[in-house]
C-alpha cells in the first residue's frame, strides 16, 4: 500500500512527493505481517520460548510466545480501560532492559499506541525536552526515577493482574505509528523519528531473511531497549522469525561469552565499543560456543584493526553493517555467507571496513550536494530510499526540508561505494559530514586518519579531533589512550602518523587520555574531545 503522510506539524504538500518517493521502492515489496500485532498473533498458541530474563532476585525465568500473547493483551486492558489509553496516544518508558519494559512495547502496540522510549541516563532537561515535545500521554518509570518526571502523569508499578479479558486491536493499517526514537546528537535539540508498524516490520524481515534466522536461532541481547538497535535487531526480529531471546539488563564483557554458552545463543547484536571490551577481558583460553554463528556489529565506527583484532582473538565472525534510526535500524550488511578471505578482505583490506550491501527492503547509492548519483569510488553522500524509511521528523518541519531534499533520506554520512567480483555494490562510510575536518578550505575524513592512529602498536584506542585554529580555521589533532605499560610518547604517534598521511592530513598534537565521551549505545562523541585542544588555537604548524 503506498504510505500515508503527514501533513501538517511535520512538512508542507510540496515536499509530500519527495518523502512518498524516499519511502517507497523500485519494485513491489512483500510485508509478511500487517501489523505488529499480527506478528505476535502469528506464534500466540505457541509454547516455545521467546524471552528468557533474570529477575531481581537472581530467579532465570522464561516466557514462551503464549505467555507473551496473553500478558501483553492483558496489559493492554489495564492501559486502555484503567489508564485511559486508546489508539494514538503516546507512552514514554525509563524503565531499561526490563522484560517489563517488553510488555509495555507489545501491548502498546496492541493498542495502536506509540511508544517514547527514553533513555533514563539523559539529564533531567533533555528528558523533559522529549516527554513535552513527544506529547507523551503518560510515562512509566522505576519508583526511583519517578521524580523525574514532571510534564506527564507517572505510573511506577503495572497492575494488571485483575484483567481477565484482555485487548488486542488486529485491525490497525500498516502504518500506523509505533515509535517515536528522539536521536543522541550531542548538540541542539534531540529529533524525533517517527516509525511505524510496516517500518519496524520490513527491517525486521529484511534482518532475519538476510542473516538465515529461524525458530532454531536464540540472540544475546545486550544493547540497551530505548534505542532502534536493542528493540528492531534483537526483539523485532526474533519475534518475525520465530526465535528467542536472552535479555541482559546490561552488557557484561566478563559474563558474556558464559551467558552465550549457558543459554545457547546463536548470535548477538553489538557495537564497536562492546568488541573493544571483549578483546580486552577475554579469559585465556575462551572457546566460541558451536552453536554461535556470527555477531552483528554496527551503529559506530569500526575500525580495520579493531576487527582484525577481535577476529585474531576469538575467531568469531563479524557481519558488519550500518543503519540509522531514520531506516529503522539497518539498511545494509556484508553477507553472511562470504567465505572468510571474502569477509577478511571487506572488513580489514580496503582501507575502511566495508558496511555492505543494501538490504532488500532500501535502495542506497551516493550523491552529490544536487542529489546526483556518483559513480564508483567517488566520495558523496549516503542517501536511502525504501520502505524502512520513517515517516518522518516530528514536528520538525525544518529537519524534513533538509533530509528528503531530492526524494531520498539523506543520512548526513560520507561514503563511497566500490564493486565487488560478485558484481554487487559494496558501500563504505568515511565519515559525518557535519564530523569532516575543513583544514585551510579541503575537507578531510576523521575516520580515514582514526584507522592509521588505532593501527600504531601501543594504541589502546584513538580518535583524530578537528579544533579550532586561528591559521587554517581547523587543524587536526589525536586523542590517544595508550596499551597500560607502555610508554608512547607524541613524537612517535606523529611519525608514525607522518609515514601513511600527508602533512596537512597528519595530526599536528596529541593528548592523551583514558576515556573516550560515549553515548548510552556505544557511540563515540568526537566533538565532545575538541576542548581538549583549545590550547592550540593560536598554535602555527609548519611541515
Amino acid at each position: 500500500m503506498e504510505p500515508r503522510l503527514m501533513t501538517d506539524e511535520n512538512f508542507s504538500t510540496e515536499l509530500s512527493p519527495q518523502i512518498q518517493h524516499a519511502r517507497s521502492l523500485s519494485a513491489p515489496y512483500d510485508f509478511r505481517y500487517r501489523n505488529l500485532t499480527d506478528v505476535v498473533f502469528a506464534r500466540a498458541g505457541s509454547d516455545a520460548p521467546f524471552l528468557t530474563f533474570t529477575t531481581d532476585d537472581g530467579t532465570r525465568q522464561q516466557w514462551s510466545y503464549k505467555d507473551l500473547w496473553y500478558q501483553a493483551s492483558f496489559l493492554a486492558e489495564h492501559l486502555n480501560k484503567d489508564i485511559g489509553l486508546q489508539v494514538g496516544d503516546r507512552i514514554a518508558t525509563l524503565t531499561g532492559n526490563t522484560p517489563e519494559t517488553v510488555l509495555l512495547y507489545v501491548a502498546a502496540w496492541f493498542l495502536g499506541v506509540t511508544v517514547v522510549p527514553v533513555n533514563s541516563t539523559e539529564d533531567d532537561e533533555r528528558i523533559a525536552y522529549i516527554l513535552e515535545h513527544g506529547k507523551v500521554a503518560v510515562a512509566f518509570a522505576p519508583p526511583e526515577q519517578a521524580h523525574r518526571v514532571k510534564i506527564c502523569p507517572v505510573v511506577t508499578k503495572l497492575e494488571f493482574s485483575h484483567c481477565t479479558r484482555g485487548i488486542v486491536n488486529r485491525t490497525l493499517p500498516p502504518d500506523t505509528e509505533a515509535l517515536i526514537v528522539y536521536t543522541s546528537g550531542t548538540t541542539g535539540a534531540p529529533k524525533g523519528v517517527v516509525l511505524e508498524h510496516q517500518n519496524l516490520i520490513a527491517d525486521a524481515q529484511g534482518i532475519a531473511a538476510w542473516h538465515g534466522f529461524t525458530e532454531n536461532d536464540r540472540a544475546m541481547l545486550v544493547l540497551p531497549i530505548h534505542h532502534v538497535n536493542g528493540i528492531v535487531v534483537t526483539l523485532v526480529t526474533p519475534l518475525v522469525s520465530g526465535g528467542s531471546v536472552v535479555l541482559n539488563r546490561k552488557f557484561s564483557a566478563s559474563r558474556f561469552w558464559k551467558t552465550v554458552a549457558e543459554e545457547k545463543c546463536t548470535w548477538c547484536s553489538v557495537v564497536p565499543t562492546i568488541l573493544a571490551f571483549l578483546c580486552e577481558t577475554h579469559p585465556s583460553g575462551i572457546a566460541i560456543p558451536p552453536d554461535f554463528r556470527h555477531l552483528i556489529c554496527g551503529a559506530g565506527p569500526l575500525t580495520t584493526d579493531l576487527a582484525k583484532r577481535f577476529d585474531s582473538v576469538f575467531g568469531a565472525r563479524v557481519v558488519h553493517g550500518y543503519g540509522l534510526s531514520e531506516t529503522t535500524c539497518y539498511s545494509c550488511f556484508l553477507p553472511s555467507d562470504l567465505s572468510t578471505a571474502e569477509n577478511a578482505h571487506w572488513l580489514w583490506e580496503c582501507g575502511f571496513p566495508s558496511i555492505g550491501i543494501p538490504l532488500p527492503e532500501n535502495e542506497m547509492a551516493i550523491h552529490d550536494e544536487n542529489g546526483c548519483a556518483l559513480p564508483e569510488n567517488t566520495r558523496g553522500e549516503i542517501v536511502i530510499r525504501g520502505v524502512n524509511v520513517m515517516r518522518a521528523y516530528f514536528k520538525r518541519p525544518d529537519a524534513n526540508a533538509s533530509a528528503f531534499t531530492h526524494g531520498w533520506f539523506r543520512s548526513g554520512d560520507e561514503g563511497f561505494w566500490r564493486l565487488g567480483a560478485d558484481g554487487r555494490p559494496y558501500f563504505f562510510i568515511t565519515g559525518r559530514l557535519k564530523e569532516l575536518f575543513i583544514r585551510g578550505g579541503v575537507n578531510y575524513s576523521p575516520l580515514e586518519i582514526d584507522e592509521v592512529l588505532n593501527a600504531i602498536p601501543g594504541v589502546k584506542a584513538a580518535m583524530a579531533v578537528g579544533f579550532e585554529n586561528n591559521f587554517y580555521g581547523e587543524e587536526i589533532g589525536a586523542y590517544v589512550q595508550r596499551e597500560p605499560g607502555v610508554a608512547l610518547t607524541e613524537a612517535q604517534i606523529l611519525a608514525a602518523c607522518l609515514q601513511s598521511l600527508p602533512f596537512n592530513k597528519a595530526p599536528k598534537v596529541v593528548v592523551f587520555g583514558e576515556e573516550f565521551p560515549v553515548t548510552s549505545t556505544g557511540k563515540y562523541q568526537r566533538g565532545k574531545l575538541k576542548g581538549q585542544f583549545v590550547a592550540w588555537k593560536d598554535a602555527e604548524f609548519r611541515k
